[in-house]
């Protein structure tokens, strides 16, 4: 396997403890997804060996010890309000995923929405793709709704149904990193705004007005999502551009 210095390499991970939980009690977080071994870690072969050691060595003892503590939680009542409108919320959507009109199977629309944030929406992108990806995004979300073919029964075990219901969450996510590309006016990590860069074609990050992770607040529609911003706040280390030359 080649290894070598790629955009990757800036990209981070998210923060684990020593047991690879999250900040969010019972969240874990498992391979490359975490920092945990590697800081940086998107290498290939080290990434697969930490998605391994992880999957073998830490979380069968780790996530155990956390469940061993929940079990003094006891019985958890649905008899809640918020209970059933979640329940309803979901029977809801479920509904809607079967009763489309038919035209086009699950993987159209995958594929589709795949296509879109591979040409416009990649690790090099630009202001004007990034505004074209977000219309036809919506108005792809738009069609599926009105006509996806979810075969089977809601009833059953049905993966093609299961599919849907990712793919319908995939066409909201995927605006929604078009908009947080589009906001966000500079060159950074696995980011790169074509119009933000060095004269010899380097990543131009602009650390004063961007110094912050963005946090987007759920709203219906991903166009209308509310940004919040968490500083990032660096007390041990100089904040650098990183650089291979």
């Amino acid at each position: 396997m080649k290894i070598f210095p790629a955009v990757h390499y800036t990209m981070g991970g998210l923060w684990v403890d020593y047991n690879l939980q999250t900040t969010v009690p019972g969240c874990f977080a498992a391979g490359e997804a975490n920092f945990s071994d590697h800081g940086a870690n998107r290498l290939g072969a080290s990434a697969l060996m930490q998605g391994l050691a992880d999957g073998y060595f830490v979380l069968p003892y780790t996530i155990g010890d956390y469940l061993a503590d929940e079990i003094r939680t006891g019985p958890i009542s649905t008899e809640t309000a918020e209970f059933d409108q979640a329940e309803k919320d979901t029977r809801a959507r479920i509904e809607k995923l079967m009763n489309g009109a038919g035209t086009h199977s699950v993987d159209y629309y995958h594929k589709k929405l795949g296509l879109i944030m591979w040409n416009k929406c990649g690790m090099s992108r630009n202001e004007t793709d990034l505004k074209s990806a977000m219309d036809e995004i919506a108005e792809l979300r738009a069609d599926f709704w009105k006509n996806v073919r979810v075969p089977g029964s809601a009833d059953t075990k049905n993966q093609e149904l299961e599919k849907a219901g990712r793919v319908a969450d995939f066409l909201e996510l995927g605006e929604l990193f078009a908009k947080d590309a589009l906001d966000r006016n500079e060159s950074c990590g696995g980011h790169f705004r074509e119009e933000y860069q060095t004269a010899d074609g380097e990543a131009l990050r602009d650390d004063v007005n961007y110094a912050y992770v963005s946090a987007w607040e759920y709203n219906e529609n991903p166009r209308d999502a509310k940004l919040h911003k968490e500083d990032l706040v660096f007390e041990n280390v100089e904040l650098k551009t990183r650089s291979y030359k």
